[in-house]
């Protein structure tokens, strides 16, 4: 079983930018879909994927479009998340999850996942 760590979440005003990172131990991230999904009350949602290292796809819901970017630090193995513009709505628990390249390429939905993170609390508040 892949064991993933998020970190970097935090309080931050409306409009600023956090990035969070997802690293694993004993397993390289290049070879696995990653999925970042916010845990609101009563709902896990995925708001967006990127596909295995080699695959090199990403997706995003329209939610976070433009605002949020994922990428891969191969070297370090480690999965980014930059988020920008950040809004109150934004608050959550963010986790990174993981599934193998052999199921395919990534998707949105945090139930297909198989590995989560412990999770990183986001607030966005004045």
């Amino acid at each position: 079983q892949l064991q993933l760590v998020e970190s970097g979440g935090g309080l931050v005003q409306p409009g600023g930018s956090l990035r969070l990172s997802c690293a694993a131990s004993r397993s390289s991230l290049n070879d696995f879909n990653i999925g970042w999904s916010r845990q609101a009350p009563g709902e896990r949602d995925g708001f967006a994927c990127t596909s295995t290292s080699s695959d090199g796809r990403t997706f995003y819901k329209e939610s976070v479009k433009g605002r949020f970017t994922i990428s891969r630090d191969t070297a370090n193995n480690l999965v980014y998340l930059q988020m920008n513009s950040l809004k109150p709505d934004d608050t959550g628990v963010y986790y990174c999850a993981a599934k193998g390249a052999r199921f395919g390429s990534c998707v949105m939905d945090a139930n297909w996942y198989a590995d989560w993170g412990q999770g990183t609390q986001v607030t966005v508040s004045s």
